[in-house]
């Protein structure tokens, strides 16, 4: 049996991973990629110690970190949490049952839930049909593909204005359209994108169809105040409106929010003893690499202070 089991990869899991191998856990982290979400970021300004960075690069960091203490990533997806013996975990005899997609089974006696979350869909006409053909979740994957092409940035909070400035130097034209009335992520970067030629920004703009023969050639939106409707020519659209965490694996006695974001208190702890959640999966607000990192040495601090008055 385990001490910890950590489920995910990405910022928190990985630091989590860090401190359980300093307190020399007996642990395995489990997660279908390294990196999650931060692959998928653009350039990165405001983590600590990294005035300048994106996502490849910093988990480039990631993956050298862990390589210094040994800890291998188990690269597979998990397909079930359990709780074993529930009717005894206000006594502390529960524990839990970690299912992979393999169905391979491993035990422990606590978890850290740090799946973060998934880009949300537009769920719009043309959407599905399109994907991968000149529509995209992640700009960093695949923005290079349309060099010199007009595309359009879907969504005006962080990971939209961060798609957009990096559409600026490989698109020959940008547009960005946000649904609310004015974009709302950092002022920063809200200025960067502003000064721009090369970037038009649409707001009050509800897309409505994304149309194409064999590939993307134009998106239709409305004009939310004047009801208008519009269409634009582009050959490739970069959606970022939002994540929907990864928690539909927790087990059902884990409480969760209207969003399925998971409940956790300020030591990261859910409403089962011995079960932690760290990241962008859990319904603390500001989803930020940097908070991220910080929820998961809560977690992997409170996994030791629960192990120590574990009784078997």
């Amino acid at each position: 049996m385990y001490d910890l089991i950590i489920v995910g990869a990405s910022a928190a899991g990985c630091v989590a991973s860090i401190y359980a191998a300093r307190r020399n856990l007996n642990f395995k982290i489990i997660s279908k990629d390294i990196g999650g979400e931060v692959l998928t970021s653009g350039e990165i300004e405001n983590y600590l110690g990294f005035s300048h960075t994106n996502g490849v690069e910093l988990v480039s960091k990631f993956k050298e970190h862990l390589k210094s203490y040994r800890i291998k990533v188990d690269e597979r997806t998990v397909k079930e949490l359990k709780i074993k013996n529930y009717e005894l975990q206000i006594k502390r005899k529960h524990t839990f049952i970690v299912i992979t997609k393999d169905m391979e089974e491993f035990e422990t006696k606590s978890i850290i839930l740090s799946t973060g979350a998934h880009p949300k869909r537009l769920n719009v006409k043309g959407e599905q049909e399109f994907y991968g053909k000149g529509i995209t979740y992640c700009t960093v994957c695949d923005g290079p593909l349309f060099k010199n092409k007009i595309t359009a940035t879907i969504g005006g909070g962080n990971s939209g204005l961060e798609s957009a400035l990096m559409m600026e130097g490989i698109a020959s034209k940008v547009y960005l359209l946000e649904f609310g009335d004015k974009l709302k992520g950092d002022d920063t970067l809200i200025k960067k994108v502003k000064k721009s030629d090369k970037i038009e920004i649409i707001t009050n703009a509800k897309t409505t169809e994304i149309k194409g023969d064999t590939m993307v050639n134009s998106l239709k939106y409305e004009d939310i105040k004047t009801r208008e409707s519009r269409e634009i020519s582009v050959q490739g659209i970069m959606i970022h409106i939002g994540l929907i965490p990864n928690s539909e694996f927790a087990p059902k006695e884990v409480k969760k929010n209207e969003f399925n974001e998971i409940l956790v208190d300020c030591n990261a702890k859910t409403n089962i003893a011995g079960f932690f959640a760290a990241g962008d999966v859990t319904a603390i607000p500001y989803k930020q690499i940097g908070i991220a990192s910080g929820q998961g040495i809560t977690a992997a601090l409170s996994v030791v202070e629960y192990l120590n008055k574990f009784k078997a």
